[in-house]
């Protein structure tokens, strides 16, 4: 990785930094806009559902603009989005703020799928694990400073001053692209996007004049990932219960001081990801592994999530809180690497349907799991929401155990056949070829 990329990756952590600050910002404004709980919830879901709307569209929208356009013109209109909450803070209506979560909620998807795809253009496929590891160190990082900060910004300057914090963030994010002019596509700099291993219909077999539209956007897709995306989107339903409860237990735990709950517990969190970061990047040697690691890493998630509401002592908090943030970055370092490891044309596609996945998910897992806290504990609701999430990394452990037993029992079959070793079997990468999902590039690192 050179310093072209890791100097994106600063002015993407600015970006993410104005976004976690805006968030809490968003939410006590809306508040103050439409005067109700069911209003900011309204709000929100809005957001959401541009977000969900624009994962949906994503694919098509990479693959006819450069990605590197996508980036900065998303970044330029969330930025003039947020000026115009800042200019009109004291006396917004709502049909203003309702068009700047459109802008926000859509943006905010459309950049992340071009950044997540584009990175084995930036770097290679042999650094994409090690890249997409800074990524979640740097995203984790904003994460904790724009949750704490977001308080002492909105007192000391009111909204104005917050919204005015994340426009410059944004900003930020689009100049450097436009600075530093990353690689983002395969086709060259404003040039058309390449497939090595695509098709003149698309890259995947399949003609767009044929089939209905959500067909067009999953064919082609191998089986295994698209198990893979669906247990992300039920993680990220998992994830909206411990978001919507951990406000509860902080209550419960230090009424006097329910901010230093959170803030304690988000940081080790976010030390937790620190640390699965500097574990992948020194494995990069190994077997190429994918669904299966990132399900292990998703049981594990759930069960310390669920851990850190059983009302331990601080000492077992923290550690519940690090080792929850260690599987979380595990997961999102080998998810997010194994997608990258698609054909070009194909990746676009699985990050806009992994987006879609995940936001549908967390917005209907706060949903119910807001409606659940009315009547049920909170050790309860993450238990059940995360468990749920568990039984779905199992099926898909099993589901894997059960096509590589089948893999290696045709390879068996053949060599016996022909009397000769298999040659299909005598490497990771052609074996995950047969599942239309490898380009050639080194396998995930692993153990």
């Amino acid at each position: 990785m050179d310093l072209r990329f890791r100097s994106l990756v600063v002015a993407h952590a600015v970006s993410a930094y104005g976004t976690y600050l805006n968030l809490i910002a968003l939410s006590l404004f809306s508040y103050e806009v439409t005067g109700s709980a069911l209003g900011v919830g309204a709000v929100m879901a809005v957001r959401l559902l541009s977000g969900v709307t624009a994962g949906l569209t994503a694919g098509a929208l990479t693959a006819r603009l450069t990605r590197r356009t996508v980036m900065v013109a998303t970044d330029l209109a969330q930025t003039l989005a947020m000026v115009v909450l800042a200019l009109w803070a004291t006396r917004t209506p709502l049909w203003v703020l309702l068009a700047a979560v459109v802008v926000l909620g859509a943006g905010n998807t459309l950049f992340n799928v071009a950044l997540r795809s584009a990175v084995p253009v930036m770097v290679g496929q042999d650094e994409r694990a090690r890249a997409n590891g800074v990524l979640v160190t740097a995203r984790s990082i904003a994460t904790v400073l724009g949750f704490a900060s977001a308080a002492p910004v909105i007192s000391l300057g009111g909204f104005g001053v917050a919204f005015g914090v994340n426009a410059a963030s944004f900003a930020v994010s689009a100049g450097a692209v436009l600075l530093l002019r990353p690689r983002t596509d395969t086709g060259g700099d404003g040039g058309s996007v390449s497939d090595p291993g695509g098709t003149e219909d698309g890259g995947d077999g399949f003609s767009s004049r044929r089939g209905g539209w959500l067909r067009r956007r999953i064919v082609g897709l191998a089986g295994p990932l698209l198990a893979l995306i669906a247990l992300r989107g039920l993680d990220a339903l998992a994830s909206a219960s411990h978001n919507v409860a951990l406000p509860l237990a902080a209550h419960a735990a230090e009424p006097s001081e329910p901010a230093v709950f959170m803030a304690r517990f988000w940081a080790a969190w976010a030390v937790g990801t620190l640390i699965a970061h500097q574990v992948l990047k020194r494995r990069s040697h190994g077997t190429s592994w994918g669904e299966r690691a990132f399900a292990v890493g998703t049981c594990a998630m759930s069960l310390c999530f669920v851990a850190a509401f059983t009302g331990p002592p601080a000492p077992a908090l923290i550690a519940a809180a690090v080792a929850a943030g260690f599987a979380d970055g595990w997961t999102e370092i080998v998810y997010t690497s194994r997608l990258q490891a698609a054909p070009d044309r194909q990746r676009a596609r699985l990050f806009g349907l992994s987006a879609t996945a995940e936001q549908s998910g967390f917005a209907l897992g706060t949903i119910a799991a807001a409606a659940a806290l009315e009547a049920l504990p909170a050790l309860a609701v993450v238990g059940v929401f995360h468990g749920a999430a568990a039984c779905g990394a199992l099926m898909l452990l099993f589901t894997v155990r059960r096509r590589d037993a089948r893999r290696d029992r045709d390879h068996s079959d053949r060599s016996s056949t022909s009397g000769e070793p298999d040659r299909s079997s005598t490497s990771g990468e052609k074996g995950e070829n047969t599942h239309g999902t490898s380009t050639g590039a080194r396998p995930l690192p692993g153990p």
